[in-house]
């Protein structure tokens, strides 16, 4: 067995820990890097380490290790070197957008064996969350969340986010591949594709996925034009279908229309207003050397954060209103209490690199948009988030970063029978990894 394979493999079996199995999503990925190291030692193939999205990486990686590094002295690593171990290890998550992207999915049958592993997984999802919204309960027997949200296949209400994620990366190639077959069966089936999609998203009842799943649909109507109308059309419909929800699934339409109604009406003072103020006052006090990795884990709780934002009419924070978390659900503001502000402009400039690195070439490959659309919604500044760097939903940015990155030098380019009115123009590659 050839080193490649192995580290092939080991990508198979990723996402399928991601579900279940977070220690052994750790295993494959760290078998995936070392296999890739030691390839990139054994030819001397060093390329992609001066892409300009792992550049960019990196720096924000040092930046985080220099904040979390423990010397007292500078201010610095007030976490100790528990924090600086966890910032250490930050770069086997680049490294494995590097390796799925410039070796291991270099060929498309290795691409397309990927993609189905991660269709799979976001079918297991979507099967899950409706068994569990028609009988009552999953396949282990958990019940839907409190709060009215599915909890899919997992015990707690984790299905949403990957739900959402990963719909644009499945559900567009297998879209583009039945409008492009004659015959209004096939037109058919593409729509019931895209609507089944969308009312998983509404049925599952987390309002941050549905939203990212809504910015999804507005760049897939922009960028891919055999749907475009289908698209707005299905935006309407959903917007439309939502007052329906209080009929069909009324623990979802509480969670995603009635709370949603009440936290932004008090934003200031819910439990994510609260968190987002912490942080920001968290930041304003050390603005340069920040915290270290999970500072806001191991500092908020701390009285000297309590003030507010008086300038912005923000009151002070309170601890029993949800001011501390163990991250604080946004990844920016993440970025700005363990790296500082320039480990903040960094985490941005990365997350910029890594669009501008997916876009090329995306208009007649509905692969490449869904994983460009894929790391769109997690690049999005404005969201409520997970800890960025913790599986499994790092796992999941950086499965589809590795395959959009693979995408570029030689995905197939859409059907031409989709495009009956364009010139016949060179598929468009990317540079060289």
């Amino acid at each position: 067995m050839t080193m490649q394979r192995a580290a092939l493999i080991a990508a198979l079996i990723l996402p399928f820990g991601l579900l279940y199995a977070r220690a052994g999503a750790e295993f494959a990925m760290g078998a995936v890097d070392i296999l890739f190291l030691i390839h990139s030692a054994r030819t001397g193939d060093w390329r992609w380490v001066r892409q300009p999205w792992f550049v960019l990486g990196c720096l924000w990686w040092i930046a985080v290790m220099i904040c979390s590094a423990p010397i007292p002295a500078l201010g610095l690593g007030p976490g100790g070197w528990k924090s600086f171990t966890q910032a250490l290890v930050l770069i086997r998550l680049l490294v494995l957008a590097a390796a799925l992207g410039h070796w291991v999915l270099d060929i498309e049958a290795a691409r397309t064996r990927f993609w189905l592993a991660l269709a799979a997984c976001e079918a297991w999802i979507l099967l899950q969350s409706w068994q569990q919204e028609i009988i009552g309960v999953n396949i282990f027997g958990d019940h839907r969340w409190a709060d009215g949200a599915l909890t899919g296949p997992f015990w707690a209400p984790r299905a949403g986010p990957p739900f959402s994620h990963l719909l644009f990366l499945t559900a567009l190639p297998v879209i583009a591949a039945l409008i492009a077959r004659p015959g209004i069966a096939s037109k058919l089936a593409a729509a019931a594709v895209g609507g089944l999609g969308f009312a998983t998203t509404l049925v599952i009842g987390q309002r941050m996925p549905f939203a990212l799943a809504l910015l999804g649909l507005a760049v897939t109507a922009l960028a891919f034009r055999p749907i475009r109308l289908p698209a707005i059309g299905l935006g309407v419909l959903i917007v439309l279908a939502i007052p329906a929800l209080k009929l069909v699934s009324p623990p979802s339409f509480d969670k995603l229309v009635l709370e949603t109604s009440r936290q932004i009406s008090h934003f200031a003072k819910s439990p994510y207003g609260e968190l987002y103020t912490r942080a920001t006052v968290m930041i304003e006090h050390a603005p340069w050397r920040g915290y270290g990795f999970n500072g806001f884990r191991d500092f908020c709780p701390e009285p000297r954060f309590d003030r507010g934002l008086p300038a912005l009419g923000v009151g002070p924070t309170s601890l029993k209103r949800g001011a501390c978390n163990i991250h604080p659900h946004n990844f920016y503001l993440q970025a700005g209490l363990d790296g500082g502000l320039l480990g903040l402009a960094l985490f941005a400039a990365m997350n910029a690199a890594w669009l501008l690195a997916l876009g090329r070439g995306i208009m007649r490959r509905p692969l490449a948009l869904g994983a460009f659309i894929g790391v769109l919604t997690y690049a999005w500044p404005l969201a409520s988030t997970d800890n960025f760097a913790v599986l499994p939903m790092a796992g999941w940015l950086f499965l589809m970063l590795g395959l959009g990155l693979a995408l570029p030098r030689s995905g197939p380019t859409e059907p031409a029978c989709l495009y009956p009115a364009a010139t016949t123009r060179p598929s468009m590659t990317g540079s060289p990894a």
